[in-house]
């Protein structure tokens, strides 16, 4: 570099604000260094291993001062990573509904009281009401909970269980995610993997959801395919028993894929 153009750098270097921030790209060093903090919940702790958050939340492709939105994030496991990775200029918003709040009460308690878990929005809205905005987000995560969605609302009658309802509009569940999101900004989906044979029915009554399936209910509201992990996977997993099994409770077999707009 000639000692003019030298010159010229450190002049337009030094004249910057001090107060501008500079982003970084998060990847998996950074959700390991989050994942190292002090003070962090025992539960959290123990469930990193299973969850692996350092491999799934860089397929997300955020940088710090990012805003994403965990929908369904019940008591907050990723929320907490998110905002520690996105930083003071981030946020992680921790979307819930009714339903899904009182799952997570036990850990947003722990998480939120006499505690800082970083910049994080709680959200809860009705049922399958988002409430995103209008490409307000970078980036979207839905964990194991997208399956629920496809659950046909029974009641036993005496002899049987009997249709009493229908399934959520999902279509008007992933059009909220797509128009949230900025162009570009990535929507991973993560959850409990429903045996290839089976019918999307007996799969949602597991707790589970037939991964082609899945992909294709994406695509069609406009997002393109990325990539998938197996980062989560578990051929052990023969998809026959309900999640809550003990046997398979928290060692189901889980696809992860991702998405972007």
């Amino acid at each position: 570099m000639s000692k003019l153009l030298s010159t010229f750098y450190l002049l337009c270097t030094c004249s910057l604000p001090s107060s501008v921030a500079y982003s970084a790209t998060v990847d998996e060093a950074t959700v390991l260094a989050a994942m190292s903090k002090p003070g962090r919940l025992a539960d959290d702790i123990e469930r990193d291993n299973r969850s692996r958050p350092q491999t799934v939340i860089p397929l997300l492709n955020l940088e710090t001062g990012d805003r994403i939105v965990d929908i369904f994030g019940s008591g907050g496991y990723y929320s907490e990573l998110l905002a520690s990775v996105l930083g003071a200029s981030g946020e992680a918003v921790l979307h819930n509904n009714p339903g899904f709040e009182a799952w997570g009460i036990n850990g947003l308690t722990d998480r939120f009281d006499g505690r800082d878990p970083g910049n994080i929005t709680r959200q809860v809205s009705s049922g399958i009401n988002l409430d995103l905005g209008m490409e307000t987000l970078d980036a979207a995560l839905l964990v194991m909970a997208f399956h629920d969605l496809y659950v046909i609302p029974k009641r036993y009658d005496g002899e049987k269980y009997v249709r009493v309802g229908n399934p959520a509009n999902v279509g008007y569940f992933l059009e909220q995610i797509y128009k949230g999101l900025k162009p570009g900004g990535r929507f991973v989906l993560i959850d409990h993997a429903g045996a290839d044979e089976s019918d999307n029915e007996t799969a949602a009554e597991l707790h589970r959801i037939i991964e082609p399936f899945a992909k294709a209910e994406v695509l069609q509201q406009g997002f393109r395919f990325v990539t998938s992990s197996d980062a989560l996977r578990n051929p052990a997993d023969d998809r026959s028993m309900i999640v809550f099994d003990l046997p398979i409770q928290g060692k189901t077999d889980r696809f992860i894929l991702v998405f972007e707009k």
